[in-house]
């Protein structure tokens, strides 16, 4: 028989708290300069999680469609600039084409496995389709900024190389491909190594809970399952897609390399 569910009250979270005392006492000891910004993180993080935590106990209760899709369009439209906020270099439109990837390969991911392999019904129930989206969009925004950052990364430290083949007659793929191929890797890795390591090194934030909240270990190891293909898959249309839209933007269609749209920002141009 299951353990009973412990419920976690302030008192628990103050003490919880105190463990930050670890990282602030090795900022302070070795001159970090990191506890300012580890007290406003933390802060952040608490109310943030309890704010949302009264949404989705309000959205739940509803049993609507329209509250569901409006959280996770929200949720959405944060990871799209989350992930671009994370690159070094930006060109026009780069916001937008990150919001794309990430609405179409979080949607198109999360909406096919509600449907068709959990079967959740009605499809917009808040219970399964919030938690799913949430970390399905947590990883896919990794993928698509690693990705999106070492293309643009690639193209400025390598325009002369890609103008050079586009000199010699190669079209803006044949010049690219190489990069596109690399960029499509690095927002993979991650995810293919956490999926290596699953099991035997970490236990994932999803199966802990769900053991914590008094599941059987055999229910919560399947859900995880499902997780990890859901977010393997939408990490890779997502990287996929903002690298493409990405080469789009920097080559043109007469095969001509537009690095004059990239700009360098937080730091020297």
């Amino acid at each position: 028989m299951p353990a009973a569910y412990l419920t976690l009250g302030p008192v628990q979270l103050a003490l919880a708290a105190v463990l930050l005392l670890v990282n602030l006492g090795l900022s302070a000891w070795l001159r970090l300069g990191l506890a300012r910004s580890l007290l406003v993180a933390a802060s952040r993080m608490v109310v943030q999680l309890l704010l949302v935590g009264l949404v989705l106990q309000f959205v739940f209760a509803l049993h609507q469609p329209l509250p569901v899709l409006g959280i996770a369009l929200v949720m959405a439209t944060l990871a799209g600039v989350a992930a671009v906020n994370r690159t070094r270099r930006r060109f026009p439109g780069v916001l937008w084409d990150s919001l794309l990837t990430v609405v179409t390969a979080a949607f198109l991911v999360t909406g096919a496995s509600l449907l068709g392999i959990l079967r959740v019904r009605p499809w917009f129930e808040a219970q399964y389709a919030i938690p799913l989206l949430g970390m399905v969009l947590g990883n896919t925004l990794n993928g698509i900024s690693l990705a999106l950052d070492r293309f643009m990364e690639g193209v400025a430290d390598g325009r002369e190389a890609i103008e050079a083949r586009l000199a010699l007659g190669a079209s803006r793929w044949e010049a690219a491909h190489g990069l596109v191929r690399e960029s499509l890797r690095t927002g993979m890795i991650p995810t293919i190594n956490a999926m290596m390591v699953m099991g035997v090194v970490s236990l994932p934030g999803m199966m802990t809970g769900q053991i914590l909240a008094g599941a059987a270990p055999t229910d919560a190891v399947r859900y995880q399952i499902v997780i990890m293909f859901m977010i393997a898959s939408a990490t890779a249309l997502g990287a996929l897609g903002v690298t493409l839209l990405a080469f789009r933007a920097l080559f043109d269609a007469r095969d001509r390399l537009r690095s004059e749209r990239l700009r360098r920002v937080g730091g020297r141009r």
